[in-house]
């Protein structure tokens, strides 16, 4: 139980399963890591890849832990060329939606479909308790009936949502290509009661998808859908997931998911990392990952231009006699270049110190690298509170969420302040997560935990694979 700060975090476990998807899907499914302390930064065209650890200096005879933390950066798009996109909008059309809400997607999805160029292929599919495909999978053409099939979809009926992302996915797999972006847009406002429906069920689907480099963001409209089923959906895929309480922001959230889906410069991005004697990796934050002996396996389906995302690793650090130099990781950034068509590859080499000089070690810390650190491990925190108020737990997950919150705070002081200060937008982070940590832990009571429970998920969600939206 935590009083003042999160509990240490426990060794990473491989679920029972995952090593098989690794030998049946080969290098399909691995996501973004971590590196070392006075490392270069490499660059290969579309993305540059950074690679830095939380304390670059280690004491001489202790052992311990010690994060690595990978920055992967997408370069801004060059003049006016982007990537052709490949979507399925996907739109629940259940009884629940009637009114205001089916008239707001039907909005929502008229104005994205705007922003599409003639070469862009687009598929529309509307589900309740069966499943319509009311546009198959066709370039949108400078001339088409678009908006006129948004505008008669009607509401009514039960929700077969595994059913309408499935026939989304078929839409977009039949023009799939690592030249475009492929992508399925899931929205819904309620719970999948028609064919499959559990978050495993579809955490599976959205695994599969990934794999082929399908990613599903899904948009939870309202009270009433299961955010747990939308965010595993969208968190196996790599995708986006977004908690939409009014219907009138349905507009703002798929302006943001577009432009997203636009601006992609890298695809199919694939990650190893060899840990080097004595570096042990223990767990990846945040992210599923292939831990094999001291080499780590991942994937990013996509990287959009002037955005960042990053992977914190904890490895145990070992009990070292002497002071030096000292190789900590390989890293090796394999992807597709969106920019040339062609594959390319950035390598970096992750090195520290170990030392016997106290304050060498103490400005040894790089605190930038520690806000991100501070984020995952508050992330996870922040989810095993949710694991406890589902237990019926309100008093324990409120001081977990109010230690939670003392930690961003003392982290915030630490790491925004003396020599090497982060910066102020990664310690203004630390902030806004501090500020819904409080807001969370007086927000447990059965009356609000229904939007509070969904909104914490989002926020997680957007954490862990630095959503940019």
């Amino acid at each position: 139980m935590i009083e003042s700060a999160p509990a240490a975090p426990q060794p990473f476990r491989c679920p029972r399963g995952l090593a098989d998807a690794w030998r049946w899907i080969g290098l399909a499914a691995m996501l973004p890591f971590v590196a070392a302390a006075a490392a270069s930064p490499a660059s290969a065209a579309s993305v540059t890849v950074d690679a830095d650890l939380g304390q670059s200096v280690m004491p001489v005879g202790k052992s311990g832990k010690v994060y690595l933390r990978l920055s992967i950066k997408g370069a801004p798009a060059k003049g006016e060329r982007r990537t052709p996109v490949n979507v399925a909008l996907v739109l629940d059309r259940s009884g629940s939606m009637a009114g205001d809400r089916i008239n707001a997607a039907k909005e929502a999805a008229e104005m994205a479909l705007g922003r599409l160029a003639a070469e862009d292929v687009v598929s529309l599919v509307a589900y309740n308790h069966n499943v319509d495909i009311l546009r198959k999978a066709e370039r949108l053409g400078a001339e088409n009936n678009l908006k006129s099939i948004i505008s008669k979809i009607t509401a009514d009926g039960r929700t077969a949502l595994h059913a309408g992302v499935v026939a989304g996915s078929e839409e977009v797999k039949r023009n799939l290509s690592p030249q475009r972006v492929n992508r399925v847009i899931l929205m819904s406002d309620g719970l999948a009661n028609v064919g499959p429906s559990t978050p495993r069920e579809l955490g599976e689907l959205g695994r599969e998808l990934g794999s082929k480099g399908i990613s599903v963001t899904t948009i939870g409209l309202g009270l009433d859908y299961n955010e747990d089923l939308m965010q595993r959906l969208a968190a196996s895929s790599d995708g986006n997931h977004a908690f939409v309480e009014k219907a009138s922001d349905l507009v703002k959230i798929f302006n943001a998911e577009f432009g997203d889906a636009l601006s992609v410069t890298a695809q199919d991005i694939e990650i190893i990392i060899e840990c080097r004697t004595g570096f042990r990796p223990t767990r990846v934050l945040g992210r599923e990952a292939a831990i094999e002996g001291n080499r780590i396996r991942m994937k990013l389906n996509q990287l959009q231009g002037d955005n960042e995302r990053y992977v914190v690793v904890e490895l145990e650090q070992p009990e070292r006699g002497t002071a030096g130099d000292a190789e900590i990781a390989s890293v090796t950034v394999d992807y597709l270049d969106l920019d040339t068509g062609s594959r390319a590859r950035a390598d970096v080499q992750a090195k520290g110190r170990f030392s016997r000089d106290e304050k060498e070690i103490e400005q040894g810390t790089n605190k930038a690298v520690m806000t991100q650190v501070t984020t995952q491990i508050a992330t996870e925190t922040s989810e095993k509170a949710v694991e406890l108020r589902d237990k019926g737990d309100v008093a324990g997950a409120r001081r977990l969420l109010e230690g939670n919150a003392l930690y961003l705070k003392d982290q915030r002081t630490l790491l925004g302040s003396g020599v090497n200060a982060a910066p102020a937008a990664a310690v203004g982070t630390l902030e806004s997560l501090q500020k819904k940590q409080t807001e969370a832990a007086s927000n447990l009571d059965e009356e609000n935990w229904g939007r509070s429970r969904k909104a914490m998920r989002s926020d997680q969600h957007k954490s862990k694979v630095q959503q940019s939206y």
